[in-house]
């Protein structure tokens, strides 16, 4: 490495640095506090989009930039503003969905504008989001009339597991989106193509002057495995789904365990 420390942390969310219930330990705030102290830079990389971003970033003390919904958003903290969306054009969600729909009977279909979820009958999860979050439309047809940016494509099943789901939308579709998940049960996530994590970050470290050597890297999920295989440090958390476990071969503690946080204290002791 270039530099004594990792210039750049990039970290999931759920499953990584947050422990259930969506709380941040104590200790994983002193661990980010004392990479930032030593000149890192602490970037979210999250599927989730930016309205989830203000608690966290509050109670981590994290500032700059997140990288929201898969890579399909740049998120800057600080003044809660949305620098970038990679959007999925109308017309690709909707013949998308009639396509999945096709391979995988059953689905229920939602849109992610970044602001709110916008969803039809058929969808049966709910986020347990505040309410004007989550919206409601009245049919599959009226949710390809709403003018909104779709930042993802949602299709949620409830008989075929998220696997499964990526499986058959790669054979029906793919290089027409991308296609991951990131653990929701029998929830397919459809960006626009060539978003992932890696990409949204290999980008922001360039901009930076950062080479993947500089950076370490956490995460749990499939969705994850992007940019930890980009990363010149890639962590999977101990709680890793299996094919993060076997593909990445550096791992540390569960989040249960503040696993981000034992590897940040041995890099910046």
């Amino acid at each position: 490495m270039t530099h004594h420390h990792p210039r750049l942390i990039a970290t999931d969310l759920d499953g990584t640095l947050l422990r259930r219930g969506g709380t941040v330990s104590p200790r994983t705030v002193r661990a980010l506090r004392t990479a930032v102290e030593a000149g890192a830079e602490v970037v979210i990389v999250t599927a989730r989009p930016p309205r989830y971003i203000d608690a966290v970033a509050a109670a981590t003390g994290v500032v700059g930039t997140a990288v929201c919904s898969n890579g399909a958003q740049l998120y800057d903290i600080t003044p809660r503003s949305v620098i970038s969306s990679r959007t999925l054009a109308l017309t690709t969600a909707r013949r998308l969905a009639a396509v999945l729909a096709e391979s995988a009977p059953g689905l229920g279909f939602a849109v992610e504008t970044g602001h709110q979820i916008r969803y039809e009958p058929a969808y049966q999860l709910r986020h347990g989001e505040h309410l004007s979050a989550e919206s409601p439309v009245a049919s599959l047809a009226d949710l390809w009339l709403l003018d909104v940016p779709i930042v993802k494509l949602l299709a949620h099943s409830t008989r075929f597991a998220a696997e499964e789901l990526v499986a058959m939308a790669e054979q029906a579709a793919g290089g027409e989106a991308q296609f991951t998940h990131s653990g929701g049960r029998g929830l397919l996530e459809v960006s626009a193509p060539g978003v992932t994590k890696a990409d949204a970050i290999a980008a922001l470290c360039a901009e930076r002057g950062i080479s993947p050597s500089e950076v370490v890297a956490f995460g749990d999920m499939p969705n994850d495995l992007s940019f930890l295989s980009w990363a010149g440090l890639g962590y999977a958390m101990g709680n890793a789904h299996p094919d993060v476990l076997a593909a990445v071969p550096r791992r540390t503690s569960s989040n249960e365990e503040d696993g981000v946080a034992a590897v940040l204290e041995r890099l910046f002791h």
